[in-house]
């Protein structure tokens, strides 16, 4: 095993006298660096991708959310209150009730989400922290923060006291909605302060109120909610959490944000298992090239290869020289391969050098996870392209 590793240093490190051959090798070595680096930025590309994605979708998800497995509410009474807060694990939690009502202004009229929030909801999102216009809610008030989207189909600004921005829900228990809907439906007159932008979809879906505002809409008892919203403690125990949640309260689901968005981080997932395949594709055509540069280097060195058969070198250790050489290659290949995609990251990341707008940079993030992946993927792939070409090393070719 030593003379093999030996000699195959020798034979990476050295010139042939031929110099088609190290031509040869120096394309393969060439397209294993390429690819390693071209791997590790696509990944590192994605990586960004997928935080930027997931970003607007955390900025109103909680770490978990709790709802009742069968209806719309659950009770939440003073004496659950304090055990909830006690949970270990748990940081804050926030009492909400979501309900898509009509909203009317000016002769104009919307369906969307009312989300009656409590004064710790700051605490669970970051919701108060993407007002584009205005301030957030006042506690014991008619106060709402609209949307953008909302905003522009309403035609609806900020305290504008001239038409009422209404809000109606189906009471509770009426029946037929349409034989007397001033009876069937309650409404209250709403004040916006506030003007919320995330994104295109949230902005047209969430109205915050007060959580007393939405109780009284709603008709609902005092301890009566349609979530929690929960955030954890650093390094917290998820699970323990949501047992501890599950013994407290009854007949609950509760999930975390990978289950709140399921199909976005199936579609992150997928996209960044095919983009792995697409170029661990290009790196296996690449590694065409250090098979070729291999067998070459065997037939070149087919003299010194009978003079070491001849001295008593079995065939298996001279097969293990030009493996072992392959596989060196295909590390240091990559390794600087690597050295040369965490420095495009590194100025990504620091100098922005392509820009998606003037303001944003094209997202990218550099991950360990993401090196050790593409290293091992390319060393694996150098060590069966190598030991294929070794096996041409026979009794026949020495002979």
């Amino acid at each position: 095993m030593n003379i093999s590793l030996y000699i195959a240093r020798r034979y990476l490190f050295s010139l042939s006298k031929n110099t088609s051959i190290n031509i040869i090798t120096g394309i393969a070595s060439l397209s294993i660096i390429v690819g390693a680096m071209a791997l590790f930025v696509v990944l590192s590309v994605f990586s960004g991708l997928r935080t930027f994605s997931l970003s607007f979708s955390n900025d109103l998800d909680p770490d978990l959310k709790v709802a009742a497995k069968k209806g719309e509410y659950f009770s939440i009474p003073p004496q659950q209150e304090q055990k909830i807060q006690k949970i270990d694990g748990i940081a804050h939690y926030s009492k909400v009730i979501e309900k898509r009502v009509l909203f009317l202004f000016d002769g104009k009229s919307q369906f969307s989400y009312l989300k009656g929030v409590d004064t710790q909801f700051n605490s669970v999102s970051k919701a108060s922290q993407k007002l584009f216009s205005g301030q957030w809610l006042q506690p014991d008030t008619y106060q709402v923060v609209i949307g953008y989207g909302m905003s522009n189909k309403l035609s609806l600004g900020l305290m504008d006291y001239n038409n009422p921005f209404e809000v109606y829900a189906p009471k509770p228990g009426t029946g037929d909605l349409s034989l007397n809907p001033e009876e069937s439906f309650s409404h209250i007159v709403l004040y916006p302060v506030g003007i919320y932008a995330i994104n295109e979809e949230l902005d047209s879906k969430y109205v915050f109120a007060n959580l007393g505002m939405a109780q009284e809409l709603l008709q609902l008892p005092p301890h009566q909610v349609t979530h929690l919203e929960i955030e954890l403690q650093p390094n917290a125990d998820e699970q323990h959490v949501i047992r501890e949640l599950k013994k407290l309260i009854p007949n609950i689901d509760v999930k975390n944000r990978a289950q709140l968005n399921e199909t976005l981080y199936k579609m992150l997932n997928s996209e960044n298992i095919a983009v792995y395949l697409i170029f661990t594709l290009v790196i296996i055509m690449a590694l065409f090239s250090l098979a070729g540069a291999l067998i070459m280097m065997i037939l070149d060195k087919k003299g010194n290869l009978k003079t070491l058969y001849n001295l008593g070198v079995e065939v298996r250790h001279l097969r293990r020289i030009f493996l072992l050489q392959g596989t060196l290659l295909s590390i240091f290949g990559g390794i600087v391969g690597l050295g040369l995609g965490s420095l495009l990251v590194y100025l990504q990341e620091k100098y922005a050098l392509i820009m998606i707008t003037q303001s944003l940079a094209y997202p990218i993030e550099f991950h360990w996870s993401n090196l050790f992946l593409v290293f091992a993927t390319v060393v694996a792939l150098g060590g069966i392209s190598s030991w294929i070409a070794s096996s041409r090393v026979s009794k026949k070719i020495l002979d």
